[in-house]
């Protein structure tokens, strides 16, 4: 057997167990995804239903069996009836931005029945640790004119002061300031739909 032969079978005999080695890699995470797609779906829906209690006001049926989505500027948005018997009591809403300073931001808003705001969870960012991440903390804070809980987007505009609204925005990231009220802004939006509805 030639030289150039050697090499051809052992480039073939390489390429076969690369191909079985890539297609066994394959399957096991197709096996994993399959494992794994009823437990993290089960956890994501976990988050959601602890979200919706945190801030929508108090209620007694099913928020998110009962989730209807509305459209808003042309993107979707999910919104949580919070009811007692059949009196609407307020919402949780998915509100989200796309132009934090790292991206899309998502965050559960709480509204009473008039659209004030009773709470928010940050469910999901990439903005900066120690910065744009303080946005959980900082829009609840006492100090100053940052918290929103309490305050409804009809009757407060909803900015950062650094553009003339009522809000302090967070010091050193005023993209995430801007991106979170945004993202308020979105939610309002939906709940004012399903409540001039009801």
């Amino acid at each position: 057997m030639s030289n150039s032969e050697k090499k051809e079978s052992s480039l073939l005999s390489m390429v076969a167990t690369l191909g079985i080695i890539t297609s066994l890699a394959g399957l096991l995470l197709a096996w994993v995804n399959v494992i794994t797609a009823g437990p993290v779906a089960e956890a994501n829906r976990q988050g959601r239903i602890s979200a919706i209690e945190s801030v929508a006001p108090k209620f007694d049926n099913d928020p998110l069996s009962e989730a209807v989505v509305v459209a808003v500027g042309g993107d979707s948005v999910k919104v949580y009836p919070a009811k007692e018997g059949d009196r609407l009591v307020g919402a949780a809403v998915e509100g989200f931005s796309m132009n934090g300073f790292s991206g899309r931001i998502d965050v559960m808003f709480g509204f009473d029945a008039d659209g004030t705001v009773t709470g928010y969870e940050v469910l999901s960012h990439a903005e900066t640790p120690g910065l744009g991440a303080k946005m959980n903390e900082w829009f609840r804070s006492p100090e100053g004119n940052r918290s929103v809980i309490g305050r409804s987007p009809a009757r407060a505009n909803m900015t950062v002061a650094k553009d003339a609204g009522d809000v302090d925005g967070i010091t050193a990231a005023t993209i995430t300031s801007r991106a979170f009220l945004e993202a308020l802004r979105t939610a309002y939006d939906a709940f004012h739909q399903i409540e001039t509805a009801n």
